[in-house]
């Protein structure tokens, strides 16, 4: 939480050396469009990011049980360490800098330096420098969605929307389906894990459906969403 604070500080003394402002182009604001359209956005993701799963249970034979050990205070904790990790990389990549890019080059190039940003980032979050392959796949995966994370802030200059797509597919693949560096969250897979061989287009359908029906839904749904005004 420290660190939040810290880049919030950090991120209102930039805004106002640079443009005389303050962190209103943040839209931190909580108003009921927002919030309607935080748990929307949310929803969705998570629905998404949740039909991975099901097609790795319906064509790998996966079995997923309830983790029985499961607690409410470890619930809690989950949600916020997911919630502090999406702030922190959102007030980097979204934030004053992005704000700062759109202002002085326009949106669709603070838009892809924005996502390649937010794509070589993940090389080292992951820890996949040096392996061409993985590298390749984490920039294209964590690119798309930091394109997607940067086009809900263009549109409604409020990190809202897009806390909320990087929140429901953090907390869903992470916590809820256990595929996250928290241990073990509300659902865990039945082991021994069955041996299944499927088809190449079996295994890219399992990988891209999650990430394509995310990416393709909220992005139409943005495209349908009221231009904000800019905050200059």
């Amino acid at each position: 939480m420290i660190g939040i604070i810290v880049q919030l500080a950090l991120s209102w003394l930039i805004v106002w050396l640079f443009e005389k402002g303050n962190l209103s182009f943040l839209g931190l604001y909580p108003t009921k469009r927002r919030i309607f359209e935080f748990i929307l956005f949310f929803l969705i993701t998570a629905i998404c990011c949740s039909s991975g799963f099901f097609l790795r249970m319906y064509f790998g034979k996966e079995q997923w049980g309830l983790n029985h050990s499961i607690t409410f205070n470890l619930i809690l904790e989950a949600v916020w360490w997911n919630i502090k990790s999406v702030l922190f990389e959102e007030l980097i990549f979204r934030g004053v800098i992005f704000y700062i890019l759109i202002k002085k080059i326009g949106s669709l190039k603070a838009l892809v330096i924005s996502a390649i940003a937010f794509g070589i980032y993940h090389w080292f979050s992951y820890e996949v420098i040096g392996n061409p392959t993985q590298m390749a796949m984490t920039f294209v995966i964590t690119g798309i969605m930091g394109l997607l994370y940067a086009y809900g802030y263009a549109k409604s200059f409020s990190l809202y929307i897009p806390c909320a797509i990087h929140l429901g597919w953090n907390l869903t693949q992470g916590f809820v389906f256990s595929q996250g560096p928290i241990g073990k969250g509300i659902f865990i897979q039945v082991m021994p894990q069955p041996i299944v061989n499927v088809s190449y287009l079996v295994f890219f359908i399992i990988l891209l459906v999650p990430l394509l029906s995310t990416w393709l839904i909220n992005f139409l749904l943005l495209r349908r969403h009221n231009q904000a005004e800019f905050k200059s």
